[in-house]
C-alpha cells in the first residue's frame, strides 16, 4: 500500500452505503417480527384454530347449513313484509342523515380553526385575551364533542336510545344521527381547514363581516366536498341501519333477528337478498348524484 493511502472508505463508497443500509434493514425486520408476534398473540388470545378448515366435516356442515337457505321464501305475504322493512330501513337512514347534518355542520365549523379565526387581520390582532380564550374553549369543546359522538358505535347508541325512547325506528334515527353527526363533523372540519384562502382574503378586503365571510366564502367553496362526504356517509349509514335493527331499532335488521332466532333460514335468505337490493340501490343513487 502506497504512502498516504487512507483506510477510511470514501463517503460514496459501497462500505459506507452498506453501513447506512444495515440499521434500516434491521429496523424493517423488527417491524415485521413485531407484526407477526402480534398476529400469533391475537390467534392464541381468541383461540382461533384455522386448521378446522382442513377437515372434511367442517365443509360438510357448512354446505348443509347453506343448503338449508334455499329456496328463499318468496311467498307474497313475506315478500311484502320484507319490502316494507327495506323501505323502513331507507327511511331510518335518511332521517338519520338529516339529523347528522344538523349536528355535524355546526360542530364541524366550530372545530375548524380557519372558520373560528375568520376575522380580518386587524381585528384578529386587536382581539382581547378573554375573546381568544373563549374562541379556544369553543374549539376544544366542539372537538371533544365530535370525538365522543363518533367514538361510540351505532349499536351502542341504539341500545342507549332504546332505553330512552323505546323500541322502534325513532331510536334508530337518533342512534344513526348522533354517531354519523360526529363522523360528518370531523370530515366537514377537515374540508373547512383546506378551503382556498385567496377568496376569503378578498372578502376581508371588501370589509365583509364574519357572518358574510362564512356564508359567502367558506360554505360555497366547501359545498362540493360537503355533499360528496355526505353521500358517502349515506352509503355507510344504510348498512348501519340494517345492523342496528337487530337490537330493536327498526328496519330490516329486526326481521333478520327474528328469522335467525326461529331458524327460518329460507326467510333469512330472502331478507339478505332484500338487504343487498336496498344497499345496491342506495350505492347506485349516491354514485349518480355525486358527480352532479
Amino acid at each position: 500500500m502506497s504512502e498516504g493511502t487512507s483506510l477510511v472508505p470514501a463517503p460514496g463508497s459501497i462500505p459506507t452505503r452498506l453501513a447506512r443500509w444495515e440499521p434500516r434493514r434491521t429496523y424493517s425486520w423488527l417491524v415485521v417480527a413485531g407484526i407477526l408476534a402480534l398476529i400469533v398473540w391475537s390467534g392464541i388470545g381468541t383461540r382461533s384454530d384455522l386448521r378446522v378448515f382442513l377437515h372434511g366435516d367442517a365443509w360438510l356442515q357448512t354446505w348443509t347449513f347453506v343448503r338449508s337457505w334455499f329456496p328463499p321464501d318468496l311467498s307474497g305475504d313475506f315478500v311484502r313484509r320484507s319490502l316494507w322493512s327495506g323501505v323502513e330501513t331507507i327511511a331510518v337512514s335518511l332521517m338519520g342523515m338529516v339529523l347528522a347534518i344538523l349536528i355535524g355542520l355546526p360542530l364541524g365549523m366550530l372545530s375548524s380553526r380557519t372558520v373560528l379565526t375568520a376575522l380580518p387581520a386587524g381585528e384578529r390582532d386587536q382581539a382581547s385575551p378573554p375573546f381568544r380564550l373563549l374562541r379556544g374553549l369553543v374549539y376544544w369543546v366542539s372537538t371533544l364533542a365530535l370525538n365522543m359522538l363518533r367514538s361510540i358505535p351505532e349499536v351502542f347508541w341504539a341500545l342507549i336510545f332504546i332505553l330512552a325512547v323505546g323500541l322502534g325506528p325513532f331510536a334508530g334515527v337518533l342512534a344513526l344521527g348522533v354517531h354519523t353527526g360526529g363522523v360528518l363533523g370531523k370530515l366537514f372540519s377537515e374540508v373547512f381547514e383546506n378551503v382556498d384562502a385567496q377568496p376569503i382574503e378578498t372578502l376581508h378586503a371588501t370589509g365583509a363581516r364574519t357572518g358574510a365571510v362564512v356564508l359567502y366564502g367558506y360554505l360555497p367553496l366547501a359545498l362540493p366536498h360537503l355533499i360528496s362526504y355526505t353521500l358517502y356517509r349515506w352509503e355507510v349509514t344504510i348498512r348501519a341501519a340494517a345492523i342496528i335493527g337487530v337490537v330493536g331499532a327498526g328496519g330490516i335488521g329486526r326481521e333478520i333477528y327474528v328469522a335467525i332466532s326461529l331458524f327460518h333460514y329460507q326467510r333469512l335468505a330472502t331478507l339478505l337478498l332484500m338487504t343487498l337490493i336496498v344497499v345496491s340501490l342506495v350505492d347506485y343513487l349516491s354514485a349518480w348524484l355525486r358527480p352532479r
